[in-house]
């Protein structure tokens, strides 16, 4: 270009060669003002790169129809609501390696075109609610790659993601964050997620609702996770996906019988997992390397009778623990028993004498009744007034012992 330039200006008259050198050295002076100091500038590209330029905040002087903007190794910490300002045409923002630790509130809501945003190798301490609400939610890409400093920072994320309404991402990065647990839900305010990288962080399990709401779901990485095995609550949520490409490489799985219905699955499932020929034993030794997919029953140690000695040694279990449930509840009752000893006593004995009350009366009416001489006195005695007790035993025979 720069030939073409110079070939045109010698065929000029020397009046016109002077004022195209003029016009093309304020052409220059004009694009080397509008590029931020430290920071290069691709004006057909609209790209400005500002790597490794020890910048401690955004530039200012950003031009206005800068469509991708890169912002890596440097030492900005906070962006607030104004980084960005006056930068609508930003279609791509990398914003990787500035040690990153807080975003605040709308800090992207001035981005109204961002399609794409890298926020790789920092340390996201603190994400506000509202960090990436941008009017429209035109945010089609997000990658936090080994940003997310602790539990808290996902937190923070979760909270984010909710509040962000992000309809419109299509890809989710988040690898080598040391994730351990994926709470239910976390992605159902993406509806349209088609790509989710988990790889390189630390999960050991998938539960029930893990990936609800991501029914546009077509790529799921877990490689070189910390699965030992995947649960049968697992293998059912995964199934859920359907149409999904599924990558489960690079993890220790332990040989033995929990993983049948592991293999089993894998052998046998509508979903694709794109890596099942890299899928090996970790563990026993004597199965290292072995290929996951080709295991049967017998090589994994399972030999048809492991559920019911698995359901035997619960029944088992069950019984223990329900004897000493009634072995505590007696001890309770004899200890209550001991410390109303006294009452206990006094209440039987009562109770006893009021029964032989009643036992002598009723012998004392059998007798009456079994002598007719006592039932002819007792229905003479009827129709009179009533007698004392002496009065009418005088006149009972002589003969007749009470």
């Amino acid at each position: 270009m720069l030939r073409t330039v110079s070939a045109s200006v010698w065929m000029m008259p020397p009046p016109a060669v002077s004022l195209t050198l003029v016009c093309a050295m304020l052409c220059v002076s004009a694009c080397v003002a509008l590029c931020p100091p430290r920071c290069e500038c691709s004006e057909a590209q609209r790209t400005v790169r500002c790597a490794s330029a020890a910048l401690l905040r955004v530039p200012a002087a950003i031009p206005s129809d800068t469509s991708s903007l890169i912002i890596t190794g440097n030492a900005i910490h906070r962006l607030d609501h104004s980084a960005f300002s006056e930068l609508q045409n930003v279609t791509h923002l990398n914003l990787s390696d500035n040690g990153i630790m807080e975003i605040g509130s709308h800090a992207f809501s001035s981005l109204l075109t961002l399609r794409s945003l890298i926020l790789n190798n920092n340390q996201l301490v603190l994400i506000h609610p509202e960090a990436f609400s941008v009017p429209s939610s035109p945010l089609q890409e997000l990658s936090l790659r080994s940003s997310l400093y602790n539990y808290t920072s996902l937190t923070d994320l979760i909270t984010a993601l909710r509040w962000g309404e992000l309809t419109n991402l299509l890809r989710l990065d988040l690898s080598g964050n040391r994730l351990v647990l994926l709470p239910p839900g976390m992605f159902a305010p993406l509806p349209n997620l088609q790509h989710l990288h988990l790889r390189n962080n630390s999960l050991v399990a998938i539960y029930n609702s893990t990936f609800s709401g991501v029914e546009q779901l077509v790529e799921l990485d877990l490689t070189a996770n910390a699965f030992r095995t995947i649960s049968d609550e697992g293998l059912h949520e995964l199934e859920r996906l359907g149409r999904v490409r599924l990558l489960l490489g690079q993890n220790p799985y332990v040989c033995t019988c929990e993983a049948q219905e592991f293999a089993n699955w894998l052998n046998g499932s509508k979903v694709r997992v794109g890596d099942v020929q890299r899928l090996y034993c970790e563990f026993p030794a004597a199965l290292r390397e072995v290929p996951l997919r080709g295991l049967g029953a017998q090589a994994l140690g399972c030999y048809g009778t492991a559920r019911e000695d698995i359901a035997d040694l619960s029944l088992q279990t069950s019984y223990v623990f329900l004897g000493l449930v009634l072995g505590f509840v007696g001890m309770v009752f004899l200890l209550v028993v001991y410390l109303n000893r006294k009452g206990i006593k006094k209440w039987i004995t009562d109770i006893h004498e009021a029964c032989r009350d009643v036992l002598e009366g009723y012998h004392y009416r059998y007798e009456i009744d079994s002598d007719p001489r006592l039932g002819r006195v007792s229905h003479g005695q009827q129709g009179r007034p009533r007698m004392d007790q002496r009065s009418r035993i005088t006149q009972i025979p002589s003969d007749v012992t009470l």
